[in-house]
């Protein structure tokens, strides 16, 4: 059945199956559910006791599904306040706990950041290039054995920094899933 327009649906966990809306944001395109499957897949269902970040939040159904699989926590940025507005909202309504909120853009924020974290997603606007800054922020806030998850438009070469795990392809969405060079 598909979802509506500006609602995306969590897809495991302890709230698997509920929607959730999001603002009409320019450039807005939510991971889609089977590209969230096969990710879940490979991170594991279970994310008891993890960390999560992630940069460019838009929905947020990534934070929120790590949190419905158990994520200790889950900090979301974005730099749209009214996305920000609308995650909070959602993960209240849902009554997930443990989701922290910054409302600015991903390069600032994740240079402030200083915790580390299990998974980091990336999920930029596709008419963006920010890779290179973006891997060299992100692989500084990641926990040892942790992973990097990386949305775009065309396939990435990660850094020397990062080794690409697992990678695929759904229509003209390309995902990745990195993790730290030894």
């Amino acid at each position: 059945m598909p979802v509506p327009a500006n609602r995306v649906r969590i897809i495991g966990g302890t709230h698997r199956g509920r929607g959730v809306r999001f603002t009409d944001t320019p450039q807005l395109r939510p991971t889609p559910d089977r590209v969230r499957e096969t990710l879940f897949n490979w991170l594991g269902q279970d994310l008891t006791g993890r960390t999560t970040l992630e940069a460019y939040a838009g929905s947020g159904v990534l934070s929120l599904e790590s949190l419905s699989r158990g994520a200790a926590s889950a900090v979301a940025i974005d730099r749209h306040p009214a996305a920000i507005r609308a995650l909070r909202d959602n993960a209240t309504l849902l009554a997930l706990e443990g989701l922290a909120t910054v409302c600015a853009d991903a390069f600032s924020a994740l240079a402030r950041e200083p915790r580390r974290f299990d998974v980091i997603y990336l999920d930029p606007p596709f008419a963006e290039d920010p890779w290179s800054r973006l891997f060299e922020l992100s692989a500084a806030r990641l926990a040892e054995g942790g992973f990097i998850y990386a949305e775009a438009g065309h396939p990435l070469a990660p850094p020397a920094s990062l080794a690409l795990h697992r990678h695929g392809r759904a229509g003209h969405v390309h995902y990745h899933l990195l993790r730290a060079n030894p």
